[in-house]
């Protein structure tokens, strides 16, 4: 079958863009073969619960789903009752970027909070908690954030564990929007346990197609939630559309991701490719950050004629203060692609 895709091209525009880990490839092709049991009733699956349990300990329950999106669906509707709400910074993916998904799948109140640099801080969720038994308000009961923020900054464990703190002393669960969880976990050399379910996180929407997998995501009910929300999650699965009939392939590719390394040396590139491209950008003049450099994603103003270098790279944003250039490295974005772009950002400043 022949390419239908130039596969030199490089995008800046989204680590979704990438292709497929080869180790990922290798796992679909050995769960191919054979007959095992459908929706989850299968070795591979069974084999990804225990390395989930590994990695965040016991009394872990984890669910592989189909996509990101359906993933922090699936999580907070099964985190939050018909009459609650969803506090969630202003620029969260599920507030912009997922079509409604989580009001219009879910029947989910999502409230907005403007942040400065895409977190959320305790004084939010004191802030949300005045509505809390005002019949006349969407009830918060759930905070989603996540991990890396959708402006490129990362939560620390001390961040997260007062966050998870100020959550549950008003009676409410934390959800973190894991699709880049791995980018911050190697950005802080820290394990995944140590930014989730050790610093109080109840519900994880885990990502593995940002970092190298093809479609493979899972929501992971963590030690200390309640004990009614892995079954939430179980019995309404299928019902958002998110349990696969052939679902080994899911979880072979999570296996491939987590039983080992590859989450953190995947994600370590990535990361090193953004410090790269921050570090050849900030010797030009007129080039400006709009956020600090702390995983994966490069957020600049860039001078020169940002069209004319649209033509060579993919990347979101117009590349102005009000509308900074996103560019997003990915497992396998080569240093020369990223050397070439700071290039032509260089020869664009000259002109």
């Amino acid at each position: 079958m022949r390419t239908l895709h130039d596969q030199h091209r490089i995008s800046f525009a989204s680590d979704n863009i990438a292709g497929a880990h080869p180790d990922v490839l290798a796992a679909l092709s050995m769960a191919a073969g054979g007959h095992v049991g459908a929706y989850g009733e299968d070795p591979y699956t069974a084999e990804f619960s225990a390395v989930a349990t590994r990695l965040f300990g016991a009394g872990t329950h984890a669910f592989p789903v189909l996509s990101g999106t359906g993933a922090n669906v699936l999580a907070l509707a099964s985190a939050t009752p018909r009459w609650g709400a969803v506090v969630v910074p202003a620029e969260a993916h599920t507030m912009t970027d997922e079509a409604g998904a989580p009001e219009h799948a879910a029947g989910l109140k999502l409230i907005p909070v403007d942040t400065a640099d895409g977190k959320l801080h305790p004084g939010d969720i004191a802030a949300a908690a005045a509505d809390l038994g005002n019949q006349h308000h969407a009830q918060p009961t759930t905070i989603s954030i996540a991990d890396v923020t959708e402006r490129g900054t990362l939560y620390t464990a001390d961040e997260l564990a007062a966050l998870a703190d100020a959550a549950h002393a008003h009676g409410m669960l934390l959800h973190l929007d894991g699709s880049r969880l791995a980018n911050a976990a190697a950005a802080l050399d820290a394990s995944l346990s140590a930014l989730t379910s050790e610093v109080g996180v109840d519900v994880l929407s885990l990502g593995a197609t940002k970092n190298g997998a093809l479609f493979a995501e899972a929501v992971v009910v963590l030690p200390g939630a309640p004990d009614w929300l892995a079954r939430a999650v179980l019995m309404s699965r299928k019902g958002h559309l998110q349990l696969a009939s052939k679902l080994r392939f899911v979880s072979a590719q999570l296996l491939a991701m987590y039983e080992g390394e590859l989450w953190r040396d995947n994600a370590a590139h990535a990361n090193a490719m953004a410090a790269r491209l921050h570090t050849g950008l900030s010797g030009i003049p007129g080039v400006d950050f709009a956020y600090p450099v702390e995983a994966n994603a490069v957020f600049a103003v860039l001078p020169g004629e940002v069209e004319a270098l649209r033509e060579r790279f993919d990347f979101h944003g117009e590349g102005t203060h009000e509308s900074p250039a996103r560019l997003m490295c990915a497992f396998d974005t080569p240093a020369e692609a990223v050397d070439e772009l700071i290039a032509a950002v260089r020869a664009g400043h000259t002109r």
